[in-house]
């Protein structure tokens, strides 16, 4: 019984953090004269045939974390990958609702791609190369960071030091899975559910700390008094849609769509709608725009690379 209160009490958390998204900056028109002389919908290749066909998306997105994908008391799917989602069945179908969204974990998202349950993936999906041996990714449309959630009395020192002997959770088959595996060899990692589950863990006790997205972790901090973000950075990847290998169609669509954004200056005002609005300037730069431009680190695998 106790812990379903604690858990009905995290939901509520979680639906806080949410709800501050209704205080999300205010829109502003795209950014730069070159933005604002562009035509509303840029000249786009041939629809993938089977897309075509069925006349919406199916497009795999996160259900529990906010402010990327996420759904609200309603059950309307809402935040940042949901409205790239929309802006993609706008300039297919000329309608925000031609899409289908089924929900996927972190675990689950790309085996939900590759069996062919969704046309593609718009999940918070970290580029890395052991990933793109799986499938393709398109051209970054977010610039994500690693960060740590602890409870407000803990200290985070250096963490070649302080993950030492540390009990981490974060969820299976994330970026932050494979650099505690590579990197922190003294460290006890966990697999959790979902990013609330993470979060339960720390408020219990039962973890040292939850590793995961900034975007994420940033919201449950301002809504938690017993909990902070640790100052330490680390995995500054970007985020990639996920498209099945060898669908050169759809990737020549989805990423002259994502260009086309970017070059609208959509994704900040995307972000502009999707974060609330005491942490914009704090995530602006993550987003893709005409002066802003994201690169995979595939010279690199930024998860073996382990602090000093």
């Amino acid at each position: 019984m106790k812990r379903v209160v604690i858990l009905t009490a995290l939901i509520g958390l979680l639906a806080a953090a949410a709800a501050t998204l209704g205080s999300a900056a205010p829109s502003a028109r795209a950014g730069g004269s070159e933005a604002t002389r562009l035509p509303a919908k840029p000249k786009l290749p041939a629809l993938p045939a089977a897309v075509k066909a069925r006349g919406k998306w199916e497009i795999g997105v996160k259900c529990d974390t906010p402010p990327f994908g996420w759904q609200d008391t309603s059950g309307r799917n809402r935040g940042y990958d949901i409205e790239v989602a929309r802006q993609f069945a706008k300039w297919a179908f000329g309608s925000t609702s031609k899409v289908n969204f089924t929900c996927v974990t972190t675990a689950s998202r790309i085996g939900t791609l590759t069996s062919g349950r969704v046309d593609i993936i718009i999940s918070t999906l970290t580029w890395t190369a052991e990933r793109e041996k799986t499938i393709d990714y398109s051209v970054p449309y977010y610039g994500a960071a690693g960060k740590l959630l602890v409870k407000n009395a803990v200290t985070v020192g250096k963490l070649a030091d302080w993950m030492k002997g540390k009990k981490i959770v974060s969820t299976s088959g994330s970026i932050y899975d494979r650099w505690i595996s590579n990197c922190f060899k003294e460290t006890a990692f966990q697999v959790v559910a979902s990013p609330g589950a993470g979060v339960l863990a720390v408020k219990n006790g039962q973890a040292d700390a939850l590793m995961y997205d900034d975007s994420f972790l940033v919201g449950v901090a301002a809504n938690d008094r017993e909990l902070k973000l640790a100052a330490n950075t680390f995995l500054k990847v970007p985020w990639g849609i996920g498209i099945r290998k060898g669908e050169t169609s759809m990737k020549r669509w989805v990423d002259a769509s994502v260009r086309g954004m970017k070059a609208r200056d959509m994704f900040s005002a995307i972000l502009r709608r999707t974060i609330p609005r005491r942490f914009y300037t704090l995530f602006r730069k993550s987003a893709p725009s005409p002066t802003n431009t994201l690169k995979y680190p595939r010279a690199t695998t930024p998860e073996n690379n382990c602090p000093s």
